[in-house]
């Protein structure tokens, strides 16, 4: 892909251009991690041995998240996901998720929650705006769940899944097909999608962190599989969110006959999507993650915590975006360079 000038005709609040990258991509969604706490212990993302969590000062406050969203909003970032960790273990996270609702720019606000929490606090994030709940399931067996995440509380994410789908929000659970794990259990999963209007999604396995210990299942394995199960898939397109933004993501969608929802694949492994990438991450540290893959990006949080001014905090984040790389390296054995850390720590 060749570099291109960043000539932008949309124009953003602050009165500068919106953020393009070197190779003249716009990013317009940024992905929150509140905390690097979480209350599973999933054996893909969490090590066996546990990872030091982050002092409490080294956390950003919620305050300082959202002075970050306030001006990347004001900056062109149209789409906030909120995501961990867990997000709903953050203390007074409810706050800051009204005050995103309230920004100007009126941002698409999700969560992305292993839905163990969410039951209780569906009708408040849904009155701050939240219109899109992700819930990551990786099997319906009451066993599996056990082995895979260390807890019992397969029914709480169960009863809120349910809920969620009562009050018409916007519903996809998260899925990550693992050799070993869950392989046997995806065409009772892709039967939710059948019964409700959920979008099931299966997510390849990225090797970040402790997750290099175990083998994915590709797309086209679970397709054949599904396709066996349910008949044929025809190809569908992306949807407006509650916003009225449709999403220009990584998800390929596919619908069978008779189905409420969708199955989505989204597959980062096998066929990268790096050309059309929009996104930026702020970690639960203040770092923004510039590339999932890469462990650069500026560290925000000792910015402002020495007194840098908005006009600052904007020019900072511009000019980080010269350094976005065009692509990652996942499976490829001559980079060595990825980000050491695991998923828990960089935020989903």
């Amino acid at each position: 892909m060749e570099k291109e000038n960043s000539n932008v005709e949309n124009r953003t609040e602050d009165g500068a251009g919106a953020l393009v990258d070197s190779y003249g991509r716009t990013m317009d969604y940024l992905r929150i991690s509140l905390t690097d706490r979480c209350n599973l212990r999933c054996r893909y993302c969490m090590p066996k041995e546990g990872i030091p969590a982050f002092k409490h000062e080294d956390i950003m406050t919620l305050e300082e998240v959202y002075r970050v969203a306030e001006v990347m909003t004001g900056m062109g970032i149209r789409r906030i996901r909120l995501t961990g960790g867990e997000p709903l273990v953050r203390k007074n996270m409810l706050s800051l998720v009204r005050r995103l609702g309230e920004l100007p720019s009126k941002p698409e606000l999700s969560l992305t929650t292993n839905g163990v929490l969410l039951e209780d606090y569906l009708e408040e994030l849904s009155e701050a705006g939240v219109g899109r709940i992700n819930i990551s399931l990786d099997t319906r067996n009451p066993e599996t769940y056990r082995e895979l995440t260390g807890v019992d509380a397969l029914d709480k994410v169960e009863r809120a899944l349910d809920k969620a789908v009562s009050m018409k929000l916007q519903v996809k659970l998260n899925c990550v097909p693992i050799i070993g794990i869950n392989d046997g259990e995806l065409t009772g999963l892709a039967e939710i999608a059948a019964q409700s209007p959920v979008d099931v999604r299966f997510i390849e396995l990225m090797p970040i962190g402790c997750a290099k210990g175990f083998k994915g299942i590709n797309r086209e394995s679970i397709l054949s599989e599904l396709e066996r199960a349910f008949g044929g898939a025809e190809k569908d397109m992306p949807e407006a969110g509650p916003a009225g933004i449709t999403a220009v993501g990584p998800s390929e969608y596919y619908r069978f006959k008779g189905f409420m929802g969708r199955i989505g694949f989204i597959c980062p492994m096998s066929h990268a999507f790096c050309a059309k990438c929009n996104r930026l991450r702020l970690t639960a540290d203040g770092r923004l993650k510039l590339c999932l893959y890469y462990p650069d990006g500026p560290a925000l949080l000792p910015l402002l915590r020495s007194g840098i001014s908005d006009g600052e905090l904007r020019e900072t984040i511009r000019q980080s975006l010269k350094n976005k790389p065009e692509r990652h390296y996942f499976g490829d054995k001559e980079h060595t360079d990825s980000d050491a850390r695991n998923m828990i720590q960089i935020g989903g």
